[in-house]
């Protein structure tokens, strides 16, 4: 980081953190899968966004946000991610399609 943009930074603690972060004096301790959900994160939040309302009950909202909650991360981006995941076939709401992550064992 730039000395001046460290002189702005008003607190020693934190310019001696990003310093030692620079310096690559940290280690990680996530796991592969975790990096990988991070690093997605990441991705979306840093790629050209579009503004768009949408309307929806307030039920389902409430329960987007606790989802939201539950990841770690802002009800917008996880909206998002299922937008992005759906246009990708990654998921689907056929109703012709069973579910197959919640789909109940069949009986033989």
């Amino acid at each position: 980081m730039k000395k001046e943009t460290l002189k702005k930074i008003a607190d020693k603690n934190e310019r001696d953190l990003i310093q030692s972060l620079e310096r690559e004096e940290w280690i990680s301790d996530l796991t592969p899968r975790e990096k990988e959900r991070y690093q997605e994160i990441a991705r979306y939040s840093m790629s050209k966004q579009k503004r768009i309302n949408i309307r929806m009950t307030e039920r389902d909202l409430k329960k987007i946000q606790a989802k939201a909650i539950e990841e770690g991360i802002p009800y917008q981006s996880l909206i998002s991610m299922l937008i992005h995941k759906y246009n990708e076939g990654k998921i689907s709401f056929r109703p012709d399609e069973p579910d197959t992550a919640s789909a109940a064992p069949q009986a033989r």
